[in-house]
C-alpha cells in the first residue's frame, strides 16, 4: 500500500509541476507546487531532494509525449522531407491551442540559465533529440549538409515556438513555408 501512495502522491506531484511550470514559469515556489499537489512539503522532500529534481523530473516525464506529439508516424510523411515538414505543421496547429505557451524544454533552458541545473540537462536531452531527428531525415532526404540544415531547423522552430508562445506571431503557414525553403536550399528531396 505504501508504494501505491508514493507513487501516487509522485504523480501528482509531477503533474502539478508539469502544469505550474508550463503556465508560470520555473520560479514557482514549493508552497505553490505542493498546494497544487494537494501534498505535504515533506512528501515532496521524501520523493525528490529538492524543487529542481521535481522540475527535471516532470520535464523527463513530459518527452515521450512531447516526441509523439511533434514526430509523425511513417504512414503520416513517407519521405524525410514530410517528416520534417509534419513537425512543423504539427508546432503551427499545437501553437494555435489557448493553452500553448511555447516549447517547455526552450522555456525551461531560457528560464534556467544554468546549464548545470538538473532541469536544464533534461531539456537539453529533449532539444538534441529533435536536432537528431532532424538531421537523420536531412541525411536520409540527400542534404548537402544535414547537420547545418537540422540546425537552421532548430532556430526556426525555437524561435517560432517562442515568438508563439509569448503571443507575438501566429503561425499559421509560416514555419512550413520557412523549413520548406530551408530543405529546398538544402537539397532535400
Amino acid at each position: 500500500m505504501a508504494t501505491t501512495d508514493k507513487a501516487s502522491t509522485r504523480d501528482r506531484l509531477l503533474d502539478a509541476a508539469a502544469e505550474l511550470f508550463y503556465r508560470d514559469g520555473v520560479s514557482i515556489g514549493v508552497e505553490a507546487l505542493c498546494r497544487t499537489a494537494g501534498v505535504s512539503k515533506r512528501s515532496m522532500y521524501q520523493l525528490f531532494a529538492s524543487k529542481d529534481e521535481v522540475l527535471a523530473a516532470s520535464l523527463a516525464r513530459r518527452m515521450p509525449e512531447y516526441e509523439a506529439q511533434l514526430a509523425p508516424d511513417v504512414e503520416d510523411a513517407a519521405t524525410p522531407r514530410e517528416r520534417i515538414l509534419n513537425v512543423f505543421e504539427r508546432l503551427e496547429k499545437a501553437s494555435a491551442e489557448p493553452a500553448y505557451q511555447g516549447c517547455p524544454f526552450l522555456a525551461a533552458l531560457v528560464e534556467l540559465k544554468d546549464p548545470q541545473h538538473p532541469a536544464s540537462a533534461v531539456a537539453r536531452e529533449a532539444k538534441g533529440w529533435m536536432k537528431g531527428y532532424f538531421r537523420t531525415h536531412a541525411e536520409d532526404g540527400g542534404a548537402r549538409d544535414a547537420e547545418l540544415l537540422a540546425r537552421q531547423l532548430m532556430l526556426v522552430f525555437d524561435g517560432a515556438s517562442a515568438r508563439s508562445g509569448a503571443r507575438v506571431e501566429t503561425l499559421d503557414g509560416l514555419t512550413v513555408a520557412t523549413a520548406a525553403t530551408l530543405l529546398d536550399a538544402a537539397g532535400v528531396k
